[in-house]
This record gives C-alpha cells, structure tokens and sequence, in this order.
C-alpha cells in the first residue's frame, strides 16, 4: 500500500483553477443571461446555431418581399384611384352629352357644350397616362416600351398583365382591356345614318343624306342564330305602301343598293325580297334578323338606316378615346344637313360610353381583387416571418427563469467557494496543534 502526499501549495492551486472554473461559468451565465440568448456563437451550439441562421436569413426575405408589396400596393391604390377619377368624367360626359341631346337647344349651345367634352376627353387621356412614383405608366399592361401607352387615342401596349409571385401582385393594370375594348352597337350590328361620318366608319356608304328626321337605338339580339345568317351589310328602308301608309322593310344592302342604281339609270327596277317588314310606328320596337330595334322619328320615302356586321366592319373594337370623339362629333354635326344625325349619334354615345364604362369598372373591380390579395400575402408573409421568429428563438434563446435561476445558484457557489478558500487559506500548523 503506498501513501500519496499532497503538498499544502498543490492543493491551493487546485482550489485556486476550481474557483476559476467556476468564476468562468459564472461570467459565461451572465453573458447568456444578459443577452437573453442560449447561443452566442456557433461553439456554444452548431446546430441551433445553424437553425437560428436559417430563420433569419428567410425573416430577411420575407422583409424584403413585404418591402415590395407595399411598393406594388400603393401603385394599385393610385391606379384604382385614377380609374375613379377616369369613372367620375366619363359620368360627367355622359351628363352633358345627354344634356346636348336636348331639342331645346340650338347649335351654338351644342358648340360650348363640346367643348367641355372636348376638356373632359384630355383629361381622360392624362388620366390614362398617369405614371407611377417609378416613371411607369399606371395601365401599361405587358411588356409596354412606350412611356406613353396611349398616344394620340392609340394603344401601344399588349394585352395583359405581368403574373403574381406567391408574395407579389401586379404593378400594372390592364390598359388594353380599360380603354381599348368597347363593342360598337350591341356587339353584333351597328346602326348608322347616311353619311355616317359621326359613327363608325363602315365599309361601304353609297347612300346620301336623308331627308327627314329618322333615327334608331342601338338595338338589341334576341335570336342569336337568326342574327348569324342575316347579310354582313343591310338596310332599314322605309317605303310607302299603297295605301300611302309607311312602312320598314329590311333589305341585303347590296341588293338593294343595285335596286337604287338600277331604278336612277332606268327609271324603274325591281325590288329585292325583304328581309323583315311591317307598318312604321315611331318608337315602337320591331324584330329583324334576330335583333329588336326602335325605330323613331318621321321618315320620308326612300330614308335609311344602314345596319353592318361588327365581326366584318373595319372597327371591331372601339377605343373609349374614339367613342368620346363619335359623341363629341355627332353633338357638332349640324342638324340641318343631316335629319336624325344628332338623336341618333346621342344614343349610340350614350350606350358605348355606357359599355367604357362597364370596362373602366372591371378594370377598378380587379384593382379591389388586387389589393384584397395583397392583404392576404401580406398575413401570409407576416405568419411565415412569425413561424420563423418561433424557429430562430426555439434554437437560440434562453430560458430567463432558468437562465436565472441557475446564475443565482452559480454566484452562491463561487461565493461559498471564495470564503471557503479564504478560510482555509488562514490556518497554520499552530491551528491544528491547538
């Protein structure tokens, strides 16, 4: 058996890197606890620590994509605006192109009235144009080069619109569809006077003015199929019978322009087969072609009302810049050359601004969809940012009731340590002999 001696110096020195041990631990607890983090530095945990730095780096994204979506949110906020203000002056348009309608007025008032349509139609224009904080036109569509996509009435952009990130929407609207999408007529026909340079052109017009005041709605389809065979191009002709009552009657238009001709050379020809007819009663809705119109005013022998094929006519699609100036134009035409023009060009105005409308209307409805999802991403990025703050704090922050709990007891066992060191440190072989 042999017997180990511990020398009074060595065993000082092992209470002295004892207590330094402990005073270490001490210092680190506060470090943590002061911090309120368990992880510090990688060393402290490698794997929470890589965890935290997951969380934070995806936090960071997140914060960036909210960052954007706001920057997307205020420029939908201001284009839906702008499509408000666009809405607000065409209501006015409307108003006053009703209130050119009125028989009580003359040219002259008719004049000053265009000219506030003229002022409303450029400010319809600037509105179109508004740019965003970036310099972008609001209603640019798709891949729009144009600084200005609406110059001088015309579209210069694509149809559509940039698609949706998971956390994005648009920062564009669909200017194509606001501004550049109004059916002319009922979407089927267009009814027009002769010489119809205030509606829209259509692809033949060998007809002259009419002599009296006649004139017709925009109409209605309510049989589709007889509306698919009827003749691209006919006519509402109105012809006494020989009674001496008036009647309509509708022709193929280039039948019944070769009747014209025909009957000017010759003195007489034969009319084509009608493709509807009956007695005239002004204002009363009659059925043609599968398309139920009303006739108005009192025509004279031998007026008509020209009826073209939207799908076959040069101007399938009608900007709402171009119904503006239909409407302004039909207001300034002088109603003594051409009977009906004005009664006529008002209602047609009226229906299509109507329909630009309905398209400024879903364009701003959209804008409203827009924001609405953007709200929603907005939740979902705030949740998943959350999520992630679960995760960072779960991996690298401490418990501070334990965290405490534990440097209590800590500071009470290096302060035991110190006195008892300290006491030990006093004695002397006299303490043990005594």
């Amino acid at each position: 058996m042999s017997i180990s001696r511990l020398g009074t110096a060595n065993m000082y020195d092992r209470t002295i890197s004892n207590i330094s041990k402990q005073q270490a631990e001490l210092a680190s607890q506060m470090e943590h606890a002061s911090a309120g983090k368990r992880v510090l530095r990688a060393s402290d945990d490698p794997v929470a620590a890589a965890q935290a730095e997951r969380a934070r780096t995806r936090m960071t994204r997140y914060e960036t994509d909210q960052r954007a979506l706001d920057a997307q949110v205020s420029t939908i906020s201001y284009a839906e605006s702008t499509l408000g203000e666009i809405s607000t002056a065409l209501q006015e348009f409307r108003e006053l192109t009703v209130q050119a309608g009125n028989a009580a007025y003359d040219d002259t008032q008719r004049a000053a009235i265009a000219q506030q349509l003229v002022s409303l139609r450029d400010q319809i224009m600037s509105y179109a144009n508004r740019s965003d904080s970036n310099g972008l036109p609001l209603f640019r569509g798709l891949d729009t080069s144009s600084e200005t996509p609406f110059p001088n009435a015309s579209s210069a952009i694509q149809a559509g619109q940039t698609n949706n990130g998971e956390y994005s929407i648009t920062n564009s609207l669909n200017g194509a569809f606001a501004f550049f999408d109004v059916t002319p007529g009922n979407g089927v026909f267009t009814l027009q006077l002769p010489p119809s340079s205030f509606a829209a052109p259509n692809d033949s017009n060998s007809f002259p003015a009419n002599q009296s005041k006649v004139w017709a709605d925009i109409g209605s389809i309510t049989d589709t199929n007889a509306a698919d065979s009827a003749p691209d191009q006919w006519v509402f002709a109105f012809e006494k019978n020989a009674d001496g009552v008036m009647e309509y009657k509708a022709y193929d238009r280039g039948l019944y322009e070769q009747y014209r001709v025909d009957l000017a050379a010759n003195g007489t020809a034969t009319l084509p087969a009608a493709l509807a007819s009956g007695t005239y009663q002004a204002g009363k809705s009659i059925e043609a072609n599968g398309m139920t119109v009303t006739l108005k005013g009192t025509p004279n022998e031998n007026d008509v009302i020209l009826v073209d094929r939207v799908a076959t006519s040069s101007t399938s699609k009608l900007s709402v810049f171009q119904v503006l100036d239909q409407a302004i134009t039909a207001i300034t035409t002088q109603t003594k050359d051409q009977p009906g023009a004005l009664e006529h060009g008002v209602a047609v105005a009226l229906a299509q601004i109507d329909t630009a409308m309905s398209r400024v209307s879903t364009v701003r409805a959209t804008a409203g969809d827009l924001l609405n999802q953007a709200d929603r991403k907005a939740d979902a990025l705030q949740t998943r940012s959350d999520l992630m703050e679960t995760q960072r704090s779960s991996a690298e922050d401490i418990d501070m009731v334990a965290a405490l709990s534990q440097l209590k007891t800590q500071q009470t066992a290096v302060s035991a340590a110190l006195q008892s060191y300290a006491s030990i440190q006093k004695l002397s072989l006299f303490d043990y002999i005594r």
